[in-house]
């Protein structure tokens, strides 16, 4: 679990999951942003992020692209990510350009 520890710093609590909330919609200009936020989970000791993307309700680019550059950024920060509630459409996308190929992909129920 993540909380506010002041001027948008974190602090992670390291037996817990982080969390990370992919708000709807989602353009691409998000993306950076979201990834920012990700990089600074990780910083802050997170060893695992669960990205929850329920709210998408559009499976789109930008919803692609958002979970593509945020399970790039876990794999150069050394950490492990998860992806929940994701819709059958956006899971279908995932599954079409293989990110959910790998063991252990990211997605989870």
């Amino acid at each position: 679990m993540t909380f506010a520890a002041g001027a948008g710093l974190f602090r992670v609590n390291p037996t817990e999951p982080a969390l990370l909330v992919v708000p709807s919609p989602t353009a691409l200009s998000d993306v950076p942003p979201l990834c920012e936020r990700l990089r600074a989970l990780y910083a802050a000791g997170a060893r695992e992020v669960v990205c929850d993307v329920g709210a998408l309700v559009r499976a789109d680019l930008a919803a692609v692209e958002a979970v593509a550059r945020l399970c790039l950024t876990a794999r150069r920060a050394g950490g492990r990510l998860t992806i929940r509630n994701a819709g059958p459409g956006l899971v279908a996308l995932l599954e079409l350009t293989g990110l959910t190929a790998e063991p252990g992909g990211p997605l989870s129920g």
